[in-house]
This record gives C-alpha cells, sequence and structure tokens, in this order.
C-alpha cells in the first residue's frame, strides 16, 4: 500500500515539474553514457595493451651477457660474460622456481627465397621451451620445433605469420620447402598472428627459427647471443632474479652484486609498472566520466528543493498526524534514487547499442589493433551502479533534511 502510495506521489510531482525531471533524467542519461563509455574505452585499451604486452611473453626475463666491472676472486674487471648450454642446464638444476629456459641463437640478414620471392632477414635458432616462453604459437595445421627436430638437428623452420606473407603470399605455407642460406629448409609451422608492443631485434612476425642444434651446425655459433628464463610465481621474480645472479656468478666467476656482468630485461617488472599507468588512466577517465555525472546529480537536487517548498502544507499536515522525519527524510531519498537510476538505466542501454556497433567494426590498421576496442565489464557496471546510487542518495538526502525539518504549525499557513 505504501509502495502504491509513493508512486502515486512520484507521478503527481512528475506531472508539476515534467520538464525539470525530464532534462534532469537525460543530464543523468549522458553523464551515464559518458562514463561508462570512458571506462569502457579504457578497459578495451588495458585488455589490449595486456595482450600486445604478452605478446612478447608471459613471466619471462631475458639475458644477455655484460662485462664485470669489479675485480673478482683475483680476477680483473671488463671480462664478457658469455652463455653456453652448460649454463641453460645449471639454471634449471639450481633454481627450482624456473619452469623453462633456453639459449637463442640470432643471425642477422639471412638471404630467404622461395620461388621467385627473396627477402632478407633475421633467423634464430631455438628450443621447443620458446613455444610457450615467447608466445612462439603455431597456426591451425602447423607446429613449433619439437625434441625430435633437436635431436636430428632437422632442417626445419618455423616461420613468422609477416615473412610467411612475403615469401608465400596466400599460398599454405606448411610442407613447402624455403632455401635459407642456400639450404633447403621444409616449413613446419607459421606463428599465429598476435599482437606484440616489445621486441629485441626484429617482431616475432618477421623472423624465422630454427631448432638450435641446427643453427649451430650451420654457422658454427660458440655462445648464445641470449637466455631467456620463465618462472612459476610471479610475486618471487625479484627473488629468482638475484639467485641467477647467484648461479651464474660461480659458473663464471663473478661478483653477484656487479649488476653490469648480466644485461637484464625484466618483463614482469615492466608489466607490473604497465598495469599501474593503466590503473592510473582508468581512475582518470573515471573521475572526468563521474564528475560529469556528478553536474547531473545537482540537477537532481534542486528538483528535490523545488518540491520540498511545493509540499511543504502537506509535509507540515504528515508530520502533524504523526508522522516521523525518516518516513519524510525516506520519500523524498527514494524519489532521488528513482530519477538517478532511471537516467542512468537509459545512459547504460544506450552505452550498450553504442559499444556494440563499435566492435562490430573492423580494424584493419596495426596502430589502431593496439587501441583495442570499448568493452564493458561486469566491474564497469558495478562503479556505475555505485557512482549512480551516491549521486542519488546525496542530492535527495540535504533536501529530505530540510523537508524533516519543517515546522508542522508554521508550514499550515504555508500558501
Amino acid at each position: 500500500m505504501k509502495g502504491f502510495l509513493f508512486l502515486k506521489l512520484f507521478l503527481r510531482d512528475f506531472k508539476k515539474q515534467r520538464k525539470k525531471i525530464t532534462l534532469t533524467t537525460l543530464a543523468i542519461a549522458w553523464g551515464t553514457f559518458s562514463i561508462v563509455m570512458l571506462l569502457a574505452f579504457g578497459e578495451g585499451l588495458n585488455k589490449q595493451l595486456t595482450k600486445a604486452n604478452h605478446g612478447l611473453g608471459e613471466g619471462i626475463v631475458i639475458i644477455w651477457g655484460g662485462q664485470t666491472t669489479m675485480p673478482y676472486q683475483g680476477l680483473g674487471k671488463g671480462r664478457r660474460i658469455n652463455f653456453t648450454e652448460e649454463d641453460v642446464e645449471l639454471l634449471k638444476a639450481r633454481i627450482p622456481e624456473i619452469k623453462n629456459v633456453g639459449g637463442e641463437y640470432t643471425r642477422w640478414e639471412v638471404p630467404m627465397s622461395y620461388g621467385k620471392n627473396s627477402v632478407t632477414e633475421m633467423i634464430t635458432g631455438l628450443y621447443p621451451c620458446y613455444e610457450e616462453m615467447r608466445s612462439h604459437y603455431p597456426d591451425k595445421g602447423g607446429r613449433f620445433i619439437n625434441e625430435l627436430d633437436l635431436q636430428y638437428k632437422k632442417r626445419v623452420v618455423f616461420l613468422g605469420n609477416g615473412l610467411k606473407e612475403r615469401l608465400l603470399g596466400k599460398e599454405e605455407a606448411v610442407g613447402k620447402t624455403i632455401i635459407i642460406n642456400n639450404i633447403p629448409f621444409t616449413v613446419i609451422g607459421v606463428m599465429q598472428d598476435k599482437l606484440q608492443m616489445g621486441a629485441y631485434g626484429e617482431p616475432d612476425k618477421d623472423k624465422a627459427s630454427i631448432p638450435a642444434t641446427t643453427f649451430k651446425t650451420i654457422w658454427g655459433y660458440k655462445y648464445f647471443n641470449n637466455l631467456v628464463y620463465q618462472i612459476k610465481d610471479l610475486e618471487r621474480a625479484e627473488e629468482v632474479k638475484k639467485e641467477v645472479y647467484k648461479v651464474l656468478g660461480v659458473k663464471h666467476k663473478f661478483n653477484p652484486e656487479d649488476e653490469r656482468a648480466l644485461s637484464i630485461w625484466d618483463v614482469i617488472e615492466n608489466e607490473k609498472v604497465f598495469n599501474k599507468v593503466m590503473l592510473g588512466i582508468s581512475i582518470f577517465m573515471g573521475i572526468i566520466g563521474g564528475m560529469t555525472l556528478l553536474i547531473a546529480g545537482i540537477g537532481v537536487a534542486n528538483i528535490m528543493y523545488a518540491t520540498v517548498k511545493q509540499r511543504t502544507r502537506e509535509i507540515g499536515i504528515k508530520m502533524a498526524l504523526g508522522a516521523k522525519k525518516k518516513d519524510i527524510m525516506s520519500q523524498f531519498i527514494l524519489e532521488s534514487l528513482i530519477i538517478a537510476f532511471l537516467g542512468g538505466g537509459v545512459g547504460i542501454v544506450l552505452t550498450s547499442i553504442v559499444v556494440k556497433i563499435l566492435q562490430a567494426i573492423p580494424i584493419e590498421s596495426e596502430g589502431l589493433q593496439f587501441l583495442g576496442k570499448p568493452t564493458i565489464s561486469w566491474g564497469i557496471m558495478i562503479i556505475t551502479i555505485i557512482i549512480l546510487g551516491m549521486v542519488g542518495l546525496f542530492s535527495g538526502f540535504f533536501p529530505s533534511r530540510k523537508a524533516a525539518s519543517v515546522n508542522p504549525v508554521e508550514s499550515l499557513r504555508y500558501e
């Protein structure tokens, strides 16, 4: 019964202030549209950049041999540190927190050809663990380098998708023979198309990868160009890094405190910084959208104040008949919440439609792919509902407090 009476009063006020309430509801809808769109673009950007960040590899650290800067155990400074297969096996055996580790051979400007097409690109000699460590996932119908390829030093090659396009065009690549450095290689797989924000050397899409043992046999490299390791627990990344310095320090006889003995690219640390930056961007976008909604909330408060003024006599009669302050306040707060959530609902529906349209538009440009598409998540919806609730609550609280403080005797004389 109370609910029906309250709805009847709200509809009566709406008829009296139809224009004001409609405009305020539209203002709330626009404010909601603004905040949800900003947060949706921020969410889409965050997801896409996170995906691009993981294109280099997830939970990995890349190490190059550096140069010692401290004397150690009678040895002078200025010694070069180079890595061999022994270092890979040593890190596997001594540091259980490491999930995967492998060495990498690299050679620039290697001639490659297929039919009439010729290119000069980077080639790397890799181990099977690089499929997971460096996100070298094959497209359908292909595979990455495996243990048998290493064992028998097979002449097989895994192509980056960009390199495949330049060499073979639209032609099916798996099973075809391409010429690398005047040596025939069989294509075993093509890398899936991926976003990659960081790279050392060429982007992965432009590289060719062959078994590390085959690479060493052809070019006779004694040392790896770099090592890559992947850890199990990202929270222990700094501990693992210190252990790497200790283990390799014993092997190569350099001071574990000599940071320049190894040149390290800590992708894990970079990702933590990146996540903080993205959180800051999301908060900034939320504040801008929230301020727009706050301005609309002032309109709701003005309507409530006007309603209090118009219903002063009615409020006085209710209080004279025994109505409590909380009953008066709750009525005005509920009316304010209805306006806020009604406008918010319109804004959310409008935003959802616009987001669906934008998601359906294909992005051709590689640069625009990094921006991503707006995405509405449950987190965004919860934040929006909380903000709408706060706007409705505060917009109705102060006018309702004024209404509850009306003197019943004086209000009966109010015209």
